[in-house]
């Protein structure tokens, strides 16, 4: 662990629990490693989706019935 850490508490479920400590075990990581790991994953993607949002801000929007009937139009449906 870095040295600036903090600590908290998580609750698991059973099943994943079991699942988090076995993989912990098998790929001689810690828990902690694993948990940290992951926020971050899901973090960056939040961070990606945030970018593909604010990238495609200026394109024009089409309701879902206009998107159907487009689909219709082209054969796709």
């Amino acid at each position: 662990m870095s040295e600036a850490t903090k600590r908290s508490t998580v609750y698991f479920k059973p099943e994943i629990y079991s699942a988090l400590r076995l993989k912990a075990a098998v790929t001689n990581r810690s828990l902690s490693e694993l948990v940290n790991e992951a926020v971050r994953h899901t973090l960056r993607e939040d961070e990606e989706d945030l970018t593909a949002f604010e990238e495609r801000v200026a394109e024009p929007t089409i309701s879902y019935e206009e998107l159907l009937k487009k689909l219709r139009a082209d054969g796709k449906l």
